[in-house]
């Protein structure tokens, strides 16, 4: 019997489409373009595994109710985008010389070559030319605080990012560029993993269904999804929904009552704890323990504005600096 009868070979990937031009693009139209499927940037957020967004603000963004949500300043100098966009081809520049690989850009947002599939978009860094075992460089910078998260190699929201490219693309394998803290320079290589692709492209696809089909996806306890409900709901009606029949809605506040309850004992317990060793410092600035130490130190005297002793004695200022400050919903249980 032919071998190749056992296990037939796999069929070879296919390129992916080039689905518009970006060199002539402003930032507003590229994301409009983003908007019309899952770009590799949005891989982890779409299956639930960005630390930084959740799949109810990315959802937002998709179905366009993303207007009011606070946006990432790309010319803001303290932003990490602003830095990442500065850096980007210094990173590439500094891969190429290492590694003796040969980098272009690709000028265009790409889209999975299946039909089924049409909803997969890509932007990526660079292209590598003429590697036989590489082809795709995604570069990345993480400052001091964001480098922490690059202590056991490549952190999974990178990885789900790279997956997605190679997915689309079709390529075998990518390298990954990361400069930390502005001097140095790591190199990881990801090779294609189509099990892995497999499960992505399917988690991915139940997101874009509650896309398409226009139904938020369920929060999930992260300071992203507070956020989008709170820009996605901002106002109340006054009306009262009866949830007494919906047993798992009643099911989950009758948790969140007993997490209350437990977060709130261990509060006070906290509490205790951190009095009985206030009590034994006394004065002192510091105590070593077996395990670890802690400070107790008086901050510095600050100036501050007494506002009630000056509006008492320039009343006309209440109405000549009068500022509206939108409220907010509270969320109270009775």
């Amino acid at each position: 019997m032919n071998p190749s009868a056992l296990h037939p070979a796999q069929p070879k990937p296919r390129p992916a489409l080039r689905l518009v031009k970006t060199s002539d693009l402003s930032r507003d139209e590229w994301l409009t373009v983003r908007k019309n499927g899952i770009g590799s940037s949005d891989a982890a957020a779409a299956v639930g595994l960005n630390p930084y967004k959740s799949q109810l603000e990315l959802w937002m963004e998709k179905t366009g109710r993303d207007g009011g949500l606070p946006k990432a300043d790309p010319h803001d100098e303290e932003s990490p985008m602003y830095w990442g966009n500065i850096l980007e081809p210094i990173v590439a520049a500094h891969y190429a010389k290492r590694t003796g690989n040969r980098v272009r850009k690709i000028n265009a947002v790409l889209q999975h070559p299946d039909p089924d599939k049409a909803w997969m978009l890509a932007n990526i860094d660079r292209e590598i030319i003429g590697a036989p075992d590489v082809h795709i460089l995604e570069c990345k910078t993480a400052g001091i605080n964001g480098a922490r998260l690059w202590k056991e190699g490549v952190p999974e929201y990178v990885q789900l990012q790279v997956h997605h490219q190679l997915a689309v693309t079709g390529k075998a394998a990518a390298d990954v560029a990361v400069l930390l803290g502005g001097q140095h320079l790591e190199i990881y290589r990801i090779a294609r993993d189509d099990t892995m692709i497999a499960r992505l492209v399917e988690l991915e696809r139940q997101f874009w269904r509650y896309v398409e089909r226009d139904i938020p996806p369920p929060a999930d306890g992260s300071e992203s999804a507070d956020l989008a409900l709170r820009y996605l709901y901002p106002q109340d009606t006054g009306a009262v929904v009866d949830f007494t029949s919906e047993r798992a809605l009643s099911a989950c506040f009758a948790d969140l009552l007993s997490v209350r309850q437990s977060i709130a004992e261990q509060q006070k317990l906290e509490a205790q704890f951190k009095q009985q060793i206030q009590q034994a410092m006394g004065d002192a600035s510091r105590a070593d323990f077996e395990t670890g130490s802690v400070t107790w130190k008086k901050s510095k005297d600050s100036l501050a504005v007494d506002v009630p002793r000056l509006l008492a004695d320039h009343p006309e200022f209440q109405t000549q600096y009068a500022t509206v400050k939108p409220g907010s919903r509270r969320f109270l249980i009775l």
